[in-house]
């Protein structure tokens, strides 16, 4: 798994956990040890992490973290006019989504085979995050509509369609879908009337006939999920109290 940490100095950085072997910080050298997130990893075979970090105009630029090359950090700018980027995740492909802001401030989904970028935009949007894709190649984002109000999407033809998908109950803030493994499981965060968030699952998740179940961390006031893997395993963070640290958690769906 992959994720960030605040050290005790307020400085972030990304990191990445191996199964039996201890957390190994991930600091993008371009960052100067400022600030690097770590949002996704590929499914299988070699290790390939994506993320983001924070340069030194105060920008954010996505990269691509592969052991295996001489450099190891690669930045995923974004397509051209692109002023800021984060990279969310990448599937065994090396097939990258994330969103990207330009000049103005709009913020765009993106897709990234190769070196060549599609730009992912839900009909509708003010603005649009690409989360996750699997090695199918579907995408599920995270769409702001005209209310300012989160919304949840998916597209299985790299953004010439897309389905609506929110979770019922939620409240005027939304519902954003996180991440989708290869068996098709989505996983959300959907917002209560009183702003805070819970976490979802659509269990191989059908556009036209999606079945929810809801969840939240014990004790906790919030629940984030994101990454989750092709044996219903997902990790995400939490809150116990609001305005407090956050905790990250794994948790498995029978």
């Amino acid at each position: 798994m992959v994720g960030g940490y605040q050290d005790r100095k307020g400085v972030w950085h990304g990191y990445i956990w191996e199964r039996g072997k201890k957390p190994v910080t991930l600091d993008d050298p371009e960052g100067n040890g400022t600030f690097t997130d770590a949002f996704g990893i590929n499914y299988n075979g070699a290790i390939r992490v994506v993320g983001y970090y924070i340069n030194s105009s105060g920008n954010s630029v996505g990269f691509l973290y592969n052991p295996k090359t001489k450099t190891k950090f690669t930045d995923i700018t974004g397509p051209p006019g692109a002023t800021s980027s984060w990279a969310s995740e990448i599937n065994d492909k090396g097939w990258v989504v994330g969103w990207y802001a330009d000049s103005s401030g709009a913020q765009q989904g993106f897709l990234l085979r190769g070196k060549s970028y599609t730009t992912l935009e839900v009909p509708g949007a003010t603005a649009t995050n690409a989360l996750g894709i699997n090695n199918k190649g579907n995408i599920d984002l995270g769409w702001v509509n005209s209310k300012n109000a989160w919304e949840g999407a998916l597209t299985k033809d790299f953004g010439k369609t897309y389905k609506i998908l929110n979770v019922p109950g939620a409240g005027p803030d939304g519902t954003e879908a996180s991440y989708i493994n290869n068996e098709g499981d989505l996983t959300f965060w959907w917002f209560d009337s009183a702003g805070q968030s819970h976490g979802a699952l659509c269990p191989k998740c059908d556009p036209n006939d999606p079945k929810y179940y809801k969840f939240g961390y014990p004790k906790a006031v919030a629940t984030y999920p994101n990454g989750i893997n092709d044996r219903n395993t997902f990790v995400g963070w939490y809150q116990t109290e609001s305005g407090g640290p956050y905790s990250g958690f794994k948790a498995t769906f029978k």
